[in-house]
């Protein structure tokens, strides 16, 4: 058996790690725990960490790391796996394990809180190290895919989540605990990693940082919006550096523990109650889409055209 406890960490390959955790500090409000051998550890708020970056000469994502529940050992997730025909490997206490899309995940063993005050509410915690202006937490993440079925039956069957929704055939998503989810896929034809998301307190709080983001250059790939899936509040910040893109989000819908999952119709009102669609930029990850969107070429009525050759559609 498996069963997993929550999403732990993203990690992203960077071209320069000091430059790299410099700006996700100050452009997302993350303090470094850590930085030794090329690595350095990131966090939200009293979290171990929750963003992983990693020097590389090839920048992009690396993996997602989940932890799993206090009552299932990496033995048993070890067992599940194999029993599940799916290879694994074991390293530095940790299995490691990839998607029908090849995306790396990494089962981090559960963590029992250090004292009880490590289980109070975060706001009610003491602290000599939290500081003012980050989001609250690393939520969820989602990737693009080119076989959902598949995929969709690998985090269900082998990582134990469970299905949230559909959106006709075109997105799943999916959750551990009652958020609605922790994990996305949408079946555009082809893998990529999309966003990672950060979730803040509420709208107010999005607006201070997405006018803080703006200050620093960054700009919204989409949003904000309000999903009718989910029905969280969400805007997504295009990150070229790393070739994702970041979500700022709160409101998320909380799920019973007898929740059905539903299909929506895959139309604008399952993805934006509030107005339009994203831009055909907003799933690409090329030079031309990242121009395109930065000067709003979309917007200003030239069409996006074809991606050079060698990127995905």
């Amino acid at each position: 058996m498996i069963r997993l406890a929550r999403i732990d960490h993203v990690c992203l390959r960077v071209a320069d790690l000091d430059e790299a955790s410099a700006r996700w500090q100050i452009q997302f409000g993350l303090v470094e725990r850590s930085q030794v051998d090329g690595r350095a550890l990131l966090a939200c708020n009293d979290e171990p960490y929750s963003l992983e970056l990693v020097e590389s000469d090839n920048p992009g994502h690396d993996h997602v790391a989940y932890e799993l529940a206090l009552d299932c050992s990496l033995d048993d997730a070890c067992g599940h796996l194999t029993a599940s025909g799916v290879a694994w490997d074991e390293r530095d206490g940790c299995v490691l394990v990839a998607d029908p899309d090849g995306r790396q995940i990494q089962l981090m063993p559960y963590r029992e809180p250090v004292t009880d005050i490590d289980r109070w509410p975060q706001h009610a915690r003491p602290s000599a190290t939290v500081h003012l202006g980050g989001p609250r937490k690393l939520g969820h993440v989602n990737s693009l895919t080119g076989d959902i079925h598949k995929n969709a039956a690998f985090y269900v069957d082998v990582l134990g989540m469970g299905v949230s929704d559909w959106l006709a055939e075109a997105g799943v998503w999916f959750h551990i605990g009652t958020d609605h989810h922790v994990m996305a896929l949408v079946d555009l034809g082809y893998a990529h990693f999309h966003h990672l998301a950060f979730e803040t307190v509420d709208i107010g709080k999005m607006r201070d940082l997405l006018d803080h983001l703006a200050r620093h250059g960054r700009w919204l790939s989409w949003g904000p919006a309000r999903h009718g899936i989910a029905g969280n509040i969400a805007s997504y910040v295009r990150i070229p550096e790393e070739e994702c893109h970041v979500e700022l989000y709160c409101d998320m819908e909380q799920l019973g523990a007898d929740h059905v999952p539903r299909v929506y119709p895959d139309d604008r009102y399952s993805s934006n109650t509030w107005g339009p669609l994203p831009p055909r930029s907003y799933f690409r990850f090329d030079p031309v889409a990242v121009e395109f969107e930065r000067e709003s070429w979309e917007t200003r009525g030239t069409l996006l055209p074809p991606p050079p050759e060698g990127w995905p559609r």
